[in-house]
């Protein structure tokens, strides 16, 4: 069996070593051989994990939920429905980031079009950022958004 090192792994997998040694933290990645010396040693079928892990976090999958995935993926005899939920409430959670972020940005249309951007020192956008920070404007957006601040 073909073995290499973290180094090469990252390159092969797109994953930096950092990330693989926190995948194996974690448990996503089971602990590799080592070699005499204690340097790590992967094979082709932990790359290819490591690829696996890779593409659902490219996805955006939380750890927890690529652990439940890789469970599935290396069980032959997983339904396919039990992959199929883990996406769906996936895509639920896309959608409500999805709909927090466009209330973000209706929100800092609004301030941007209320700003003059002027030599004035009044900048509608600052005083917001002044007015919220202590929950932060990212956590406003959607209330204002809901509250119709931001049409």
């Amino acid at each position: 069996m073909d073995m290499t090192s973290i180094g090469d792994a990252a390159k092969a997998s797109g994953v930096s070593a950092k990330m693989i040694r926190h995948y194996e933290e974690v448990g996503l990645l089971a602990a590799p051989r080592r070699t005499d010396a204690g340097y790590r040693q992967y094979s082709s079928s932990e790359i290819h994990t490591l690829r696996f892990i890779r593409h659902a976090r490219d996805l955006g999958f939380s750890i927890d939920a690529i652990g439940k995935l890789v469970a599935l993926w290396q069980d032959r005899k997983r339904p396919s429905r039990q992959v199929k939920a883990l996406a769906q409430v996936h895509i639920a959670v896309l959608e409500q980031k999805a709909q927090e972020i466009l209330a973000m940005k209706a929100t800092l249309e609004h301030l941007v079009h209320c700003c003059k951007g002027d030599d004035r020192p009044d900048c509608p956008i600052l005083e917001n950022l002044a007015d919220e920070g202590a929950q932060g404007v990212a956590a406003a957006a959607p209330r204002r958004a809901r509250r119709g601040f931001a049409q």
